[in-house]
């Protein structure tokens, strides 16, 4: 089972934007040494517990930090950029980190609608021009003399691309131009099956990709017992219940019996949102997984998730591989 790593560089409560960075540095490291195939980080804007958001800064960050692991971006929300400053960041991390970068694209804004006046433009229009620029961001590594003005550094780069979504708009995007697709399930669950299911029926083999290649994300949080991984895992249900309910704030410590104290909808809507996930001992984990493998048919699953302590994050990541493997045999 092939496995990579999704962080959000989470700032805990009572750290800092120094403290996060490093700890992405040593959780890439650890996933590195433990056999992960690859580590994203995701960009969000406006949020104080997540620092991801200058993606290509942190991934050169972490790059310096690895020598092996593909690192890349899940994703980088297109629409909020120019292409040619896409190219010219990824250019750059390829030339830095040649072979080893990802270039995951997505549509979705990553901020609410306080990003529109923040970037001053109309990202929903920038949305609807989503295609067309994924298109425009491979003329420019390919160096497509249609394009009037050449990244550079981004010519001749050549960084994997991939279409993230969570509906069926970036199934169909990806399977269009041939990518390898990534989906959301550890957040936005609802449509994946469908999802995958009408990118397979309609992928079109491409220059970079000659059949369908499917990754999907899982909640992972692993310990040496079910009940210490639920309380792990209660700082990022606490995250994700503040950040519905309009309140986002740095990562909380853990809280023991924090799903059972919630309100009825609160806990039904966190139960819906956290479906595709495996919390638990080793054992669970590594069966939780290969039964989502077997529903999915991915041909890689990455992993999210947070923990207040960094260090029980990159434990979960150790466990998680050796499980993995032993059932595998």
């Amino acid at each position: 089972m092939k496995l990579a790593v999704l962080d959000l560089v989470p700032v805990v409560e009572g750290g800092s934007v120094s403290r996060a960075l490093a700890d992405a540095a040593a959780l890439a490291r650890c996933a590195e040494e433990h056999g992960y195939h690859r580590y994203w980080v995701a960009e969000h804007h406006g949020m104080a517990g997540i620092v991801g958001g200058a993606t290509a800064v942190v991934l050169a960050h972490v790059g310096q930090a690895t020598r092996t692991i593909r690192i890349g971006a899940g994703g980088i929300m297109l629409p909020n950029h120019n292409p040619l400053v896409i190219a010219e960041q990824f250019g750059t991390l390829d030339a830095l980190f040649p072979g080893r970068i990802d270039l995951g694209l997505g549509r979705a804004p990553g901020a609410d609608q306080r990003i529109t006046r923040a970037l001053r433009k109309d990202v929903g229009r920038a949305a609807d021009d989503f295609p067309a620029d994924v298109v425009e961001l491979q003329a420019q590594f390919a160096g497509d003399p249609r394009v009037p003005l050449q990244a550079n550094p981004g010519l001749g780069a050549r960084p994997e691309l991939w279409i993230l979504g969570s509906s069926l708009f970036g199934a169909q995007l990806a399977a269009m131009l041939g990518l390898p697709y990534a989906f959301a399930s550890h957040f936005a669950p609802d449509q994946l099956d469908a999802a995958l299911a009408l990118y397979r029926e309609r992928f079109q083999p491409s220059a970079t990709l000659a059949a369908p290649y499917v990754m999907a994300a899982i909640n992972v949080m692993a310990a040496d017992s079910d009940d210490e991984a639920v309380l792990l895992a209660s700082s990022m249900d606490q995250a994700f219940v503040r950040l519905r309910s309009g309140t986002p704030g740095q990562l909380p410590p853990p809280v023991a019996g924090y799903r059972d104290s919630l309100p009825a909808p609160a806990r039904a809507m966190l139960d819906h949102m956290r479906q595709v996930s495996a919390i638990g001992s080793p054992q669970t984990v590594a069966e939780r997984l290969a039964a989502f493998r077997a529903r999915t048919g991915a041909d890689e699953l990455i992993v999210a998730g947070a923990t207040f302590d960094p260090a029980m994050r990159r434990r979960s990541l150790a466990l998680t591989m050796a499980a993995v493997r032993e059932a595998v045999g």
